[in-house]
């Protein structure tokens, strides 16, 4: 059994100025099943053990908080209503060749 575990220091700057040093981190796993027979034989190789390897990264994130501008808020509500639009006909367009095609059916006579 491996484990390997990574740390990256972080800072968050918040919008009053204050400063939180923080880290990340990452957690892998590895494991391995040795067959006692075959490994007698020479057949499997490997060490019983559980290793754990640390790796700290050389760099550091740095996480800003900014307040976005009512412009970009309206741009996101506008994105927001034109997509439901959009599908709002598309989902009005299949009902009505639907429909349209059920109809069809009918005055032919071909709907059991």
């Amino acid at each position: 059994m491996a484990r390997g575990v990574s740390l990256c220091l972080t800072r968050y700057l918040k919008m009053n100025g204050g400063i939180v040093l923080s880290n990340q981190y990452s957690v892998t796993y590895h494991s391995k099943s040795i067959n006692l027979a075959k490994a007698a034989r020479g057949e499997e190789s490997g060490l019983p053990g559980m290793f754990v390897t640390y790796e700290i990264s050389p760099l550091m994130v740095e996480v800003s908080e900014q307040q976005r501008s009512f412009t970009h808020f309206l741009t996101g509500v506008c994105a927001i209503v034109g997509g439901v639009f959009t599908v709002a006909g598309i989902l009005d367009s299949f009902l009505y060749r639907s429909y349209r095609a059920f109809q069809k059916k009918l005055e032919l006579g071909k709907v059991s």
